[in-house]
């Protein structure tokens, strides 16, 4: 390998760190920064890494990364986000703040610039346990930001600002061997001036620094060059495979029950962690286990997987016991009610179970008692006496989450009997201090009981071989490695299974009649349980880990119990079992900055979603463009409704109505004749490569990741027709009218492709997008098998049917409303918090300039800086938006509705800023 490096040129700092860090073998050339040393680029791209292979590496961090992999330090997930973040946040701030201090000399006026990106790092630093950003020892990360930031933290000059724990997290990284000496390489000593010939041979920096990294982020393999360059080979190839057709397509197969594991297929069991049946599911709980699932599970199936999604409610435990009590109910009661309700939910939110099915069944009860026996006659199970925490009140023994108190560990206040969510330690709810019964909120005293264990111990050696091999092999997030871990590292402990309940199943030892399985042990084998009510040959799925992939679900929270107790209770059982080869946990989704609480109102829950008006697509694409994977993420009612109209009515649905429009005004509705240029044949590369990436994250169950690659083939293709004016030119003389035609019929060929991205993400806008392209059923599978094809699905001549808008905007007055809606009420006794604004919505009619005046009011009080500093992004993006439209002459309505959506984002900014939107003035009347 060779690097090619060049002095000065901060980006050379980052992989020359990294080279020194990992100690990777190659070879250093210092060129100028002028130089080429990519034959395929039309610019002067350094560092540059060639590999053994002849290929390249140009991207700064790509280099970075490829150097800890090759050294055997793998990336996680959290590197991945950081790196991301650096490319397309840190580095254009970075990039004003060096051309003013460099070029300007002004170093007080840099930092400005920075403030944001340091302010966000200090947060991100003071919730993390580690030393370093992403782990105890230095990632690739660590690294890269060290690099980035080291030109301007080093620099005593320029005045950044208070960042203690930056600092300190930065003078950890360059204590490492190797970090000054890569720093004293590139800047020679000379600091900030040790980059100016860099800094003169680049482009000032935008004014607005960068666009909304969240609607458009780099992807990975990009580097901070900008758009990804294209090869005239890739080129010629797009085309190619473009010019294939569907001609060979194999023709879908519809689902037959039951389904079952088939020979030279690839044969995937999927869970979805079981939610309780006692409450009604939040947006937090659906985004964290069945949505996931159903996502993953849908774009199985368009790989022509053999896939199998179950899934189903659990019914046994104190909380059951605990509602039927507050209702007036039996537990079954309860469970037949809330069972249907939790259907009806996610039919709505449309996921596609092929079993939903619950744990209160005679199968459950047989296959848990077999797997107790097995485990009983092979010695893994052991008798003792425990202490338990009771609840005279309740007259009940409470399970594990019916008590919180303060963790012993570390000291925070709303620790679980089982679990502390915030030093994810174990803890024995005796050992919780001023614990509390969830129920009634008195002290619980403390009582003796005879359990049955789980011998955990006896099994650790065998779990850890067996999770050695599947975290290896399989796609296990990285929380749920470090959760694992965490569990492991002390040494695992025999762990309660039995539980003082009547609902439950039973504990069939004649000296624990009284007693029930506990949740922990009980509630995963529902998977195998509800397998069996699906069909009677659900072994073929659950002892079969030769020929089955088990993709388990769900939220960080449940995944000691499917990571540790449950593979110890099968492997215990000693029966072939099958066990889970990839385990996806979220972090957890908050409602804008609360929790969701169904008691307070706060937070929008599954069986209230539908009421909005919003549809569940919608819903869908919001929650999982938010899917919380590398850390907590927020429900925001304001993003829902910049994200809705700008990327999918502004970005996505305005490029596929366009498409077919076109096609209908333009060629009467039938796709017309196209023949391709160079432009036309980046575009497919483009698109092809943006395939690809898509397949490969999904692959990887990169939900969120995956997204993004759909709203970049849109805006590839917004860009592509407002670039080529195919409604200018269809007025021309043949030629023209030729170039319009093959815009019009690549462009529709792209949305055709878009429905099919879309499959798992928006079920129903998909099925409509094909439907009003009349796309033929073939396109499904062609697209998605293998590695990914861009092939002309609708040819010349195809006729489409009627095109209609697939999204509505949603206006800002009723965001405001559903906001009030779901943000939970005051108790009348106790004044306002700081955030709460005042209620507007109980003036009466009459009185409508005073709610007017209040709401306004409650907006300035509802003041969000960071929802500011993202519309800020957005205002500008659109105003440059409105301003191309309008040099390039475009359609009057076109342009009409891009004002609007502009003027509409300036109002969204002046409530977010905490200032009052300017009336419109009417006209012919006195303001």
């Amino acid at each position: 390998m060779k690097l090619f490096v060049s002095e000065g040129n901060p980006h050379c700092l980052k992989v020359l760190a990294a080279l020194e860090v990992t100690g990777v073998q190659c070879d250093v050339q210092y060129v100028n920064h002028e130089e080429r040393v990519v034959p395929f680029l039309s610019r002067p791209a350094l560092p540059a890494l060639l590999l053994s292979s002849g290929l390249h590496l140009f991207s700064s961090n790509a280099i970075c990364r490829y150097m800890f992999e090759a050294s055997g330090r793998e990336s996680s997930e959290l590197c991945s986000q950081w790196l991301e973040w650096e490319a397309t946040e840190l580095q254009p701030a970075l990039l004003q703040a060096l051309h003013i201090a460099v070029l300007q000399g002004k170093g007080a006026e840099a930092s400005k610039a920075l403030k944001g990106p340091l302010n966000y790092l200090d947060q991100s630093l003071s919730k993390t346990t580690t030393p370093y950003l992403t782990a105890e020892a230095v990632s690739v990360a660590d690294v890269v930001l060290w690099a980035a930031l080291y030109p301007v933290l080093s620099d005593s000059s320029l005045a950044l600002g208070d960042h203690k724990l930056v600092q300190a997290w930065f003078d950890r990284v360059a204590g490492m061997q190797g970090c000054q000496a890569a720093a004293q390489k590139v800047l020679q000593g000379k600091g900030l001036q040790g980059m100016k010939s860099y800094m003169q041979r680049q482009p000032a920096p935008q004014s607005s620094q960068c666009r909304d990294t969240k609607s458009c982020s780099s992807s990975p393999t990009e580097g901070e060059e900008g758009e990804r360059v294209v090869s005239e080979e890739e080129m010629e190839a797009a085309a190619l495979t473009w010019s294939k057709g569907l001609d060979n397509c194999p023709v879908a197969t519809e689902r037959q029950h039951p389904i079952l594991p088939q020979e030279g297929k690839r044969n995937i069991l999927l869970t979805s962690a079981l939610p309780y049946v006692n409450n009604v599911p939040h947006l937090g709980n659906i985004i964290g286990c069945v949505l996931s699932a159903d996502v993953f599970s849908r774009y199985g199936r368009l790989r022509d997987w053999n896939l199998l999604f179950v899934c189903g409610t659990d019914e046994y435990g104190t909380a059951t016991e605990n509602k039927a009590r507050e209702e007036g109910l039996t537990p079954q009661q309860i469970c037949d009610k809330y069972h249907a309700i939790h259907s009806s939910i996610y039919k709505w939110f449309q996921i596609d179970f092929d079993f939903f099915g619950r744990t209160t069944t005679e199968k459950q009860t047989e296959i848990a008692q077999n797997i107790f026996w097995r485990l009983h006659e092979r010695g893994f199970l052991m008798e003792d006496t425990v202490e338990q925490l009771r609840c005279e009140s309740c007259q009940h023994f409470l399970a594990d989450r019916f008590v919180e108190g303060i963790c012993p560990h570390c000291s925070y206040p709303e620790a679980r009997g089982d679990q502390c969510d915030k030093c994810g330690r174990l803890i024995n709810a005796v050992e919780l201090r001023e614990p509390q019964c969830k129920v009634c909120r008195r002290t619980p005293v403390i009582r003796s009981s005879k359990h049955l264990f789980l011998d955990l111990p006896k099994l650790e050696a065998q779990l850890e071989q067996w999770l050695e091999k599947s975290t290896g092999a399989g796609d296990w997030t990285t929380n749920a490695k470090q959760i694992t871990r965490s569990w492991l590292r002390d040494g695992l402990k025999p762990r309660c299974i039995t539980r003082d309940l009547k609902w439950g199943t039973p504990v069939p030892h004649p000296d624990f009649g009284e007693k029930v399985f506990y949740v922990w042990f009980d509630a995963p084998i529902g998977y195998l349980s509800i397998t069996a009510n699906y069909t009677d040959q659900w072994e073929k799925w659950w002892k079969n880990p030769q020929q089955v992939e088990l993709y388990n679900f769900m939220a960080k929270d449940n995944v000691p119990f499917h990571s540790v107790v449950f593979p110890c209770s099968l492997l215990g059982a000693q029966d072939n079992y099958t066990l889970v080869n990839h385990l996806v946990a979220t972090e957890y989704l908050n409602y804008e900055d609360t929790k969701f609480s169904k008691s307070r109102g706060v937070g929008v829950f599954g069986d209230m979603a539908k009421d909005t008006g919003i549809p569940s697509d919608v819903w869908r694409f919001y929650l999982l463009y938010m899917r919380p994977e590398g850390q907590d993420s927020a429900f925001s009612w304001a993003d829902m409704a910049l994200k809705n109209n700008s990327e999918l009515l502004n970005n996505l649905g305005n490029f596929i109505n366009r498409a077919g429009m076109f096609v209908s005004k333009f060629f009467e509705g039938c796709v017309p004749v196209m023949e391709l240029q160079q432009e036309d044949k980046r575009l497919l590369a483009q698109v092809g490569w943006e395939l690809r990436q898509y397949i490969q994250l999904l692959d990887k169950v990169k939900i969120r990741d995956a997204l993004k690659h759909i709203l970049n083939i849109s805006r590839h293709g917004n860009q592509y027709i407002q670039v080529n004016e195919p409604w200018k030119k269809i007025k021309g003389g043949d030629a023209e009218r030729y170039r319009a035609g093959t815009v019009t019929g690549v462009s529709v060929n792209i949305a055709c492709l878009l429905s099919v991205m879309l499959s798992p993400y928006m079920p129903t806008v998909s099925q409509t997008i094909r439907d009003q392209l009349n796309a033929p059923h073939s396109c499904i599978t062609i697209m998605l098998q293998g590695a990914g094809a861009f092939v002309c699905s609708l040819n010349a001549g195809h006729r489409i049917g009627t095109v209609s808008p697939l999204f509505q905007k949603l206006e800002a007055d009723q965001i405001e409303a559903l906001k009030k809606k779901f943000g939970g009420q005051q108790p009348e006794d106790e004044p306002p918090t700081k955030k709460t604004a005042p209620n507007a919505a109980n003036a009466k009619p009459a009185d409508a300039p005073a709610a007017a005046a209040a709401a306004v009011a409650a907006a300035v009080n509802g003041a969000d800086p960071d929802r500011a500093k993202q519309l800020t992004q957005a205002v500008a993006e659109q105003g440059d938006k409105v301003r191309a439209l309008k040099a390039q002459k475009a359609e009057k309505a076109v342009i009409t509705a891009e004002v609007a959506m502009l003027l509409d984002l300036k109002k969204q900014l002046a409530l977010a800023e905490g200032k009052s939107p300017e009336p419109t003035a009417q006209k012919g009347k006195k303001k």
